[in-house]
């Protein structure tokens, strides 16, 4: 009896272990290239308001963190009878921006992420030969109390699938998608730089191949 209680007992933390480091990860559901949704004649289409749009990210290494945002340059909704039909925004990754360092090392780590250092253009994004990142949706999905997103995720001419959850409010003049954070494996689409499941021998000086995002888009008709 004692040793099935013992197993038992050592089932749940296990399963509770798992559920806890899967919603740590909340890893986007990462796929291959899906087609894209097109708009219908009857759609009616909302303008992404890039002042008052962003998306912000979080990248993480054993010795700390960096977070920081990054603009949307344009972007459009389709509504048809009151549920997004198609879309797509547009990322200006020359407009990446570090929050928690200040002076000269936050122009450091801007310019080593944006690829304007030289010799170091393809450690990150390498912005002035990949000017820009873009989503095109795929498809939307009511999931109770919250709305799962799909999309593909262009950058650095490498293109994903991916879907993440948000919530989406409208009304006749506005359409709002609050993502909740999530994360995107960055190696996926070619930012390879200090990835330990790329370069052997990094030791502790790696970091995280998980990029955190959390997206707020506000389209107005």
């Amino acid at each position: 009896m004692k040793k099935t209680i013992i197993n038992s007992t050592l089932a749940v933390f296990i399963a509770i272990g798992a559920v806890s480091c899967n919603d740590g990860k909340k890893e986007a559901k990462t796929s291959e290239a899906k087609e894209v949704a097109e708009t219908t004649q009857e759609a009616v289409k909302y303008t992404v308001d890039t002042t008052a749009s962003t998306i912000k990210w979080k990248g993480e290494k054993p010795t700390g963190s960096h977070h920081g945002t990054v603009d949307i340059a344009n972007g459009s909704l389709s509504v048809k009878e009151n549920m997004i039909e198609a879309g797509n925004f547009t990322i200006d990754m020359k407009t990446i921006a570090d929050e928690d360092l200040e002076g000269e090392q936050k122009a450091n780590l801007e310019a080593h992420l944006m690829g304007t250092v030289e010799g170091k253009e393809g450690d990150f994004f390498n912005v002035n030969e990949y000017p820009t990142a873009t989503f095109e949706l795929t498809g939307v999905e009511a999931m109770g109390d919250h709305t799962m997103v799909k999309g593909n995720l262009t950058m650095k001419d490498k293109t994903n699938h991916i879907e993440f959850p948000a919530t989406v409010n409208m009304d006749v003049d506005k359409v709002m998608i609050e993502s909740k954070s999530f994360t995107i494996d960055r190696t996926k689409w070619g930012v390879n730089y200090g990835s330990k499941s790329v370069f052997d021998n990094l030791g502790d000086k790696f970091i995280n191949d998980e990029i955190e995002l959390t997206i707020s888009l506000i389209a107005k008709k």
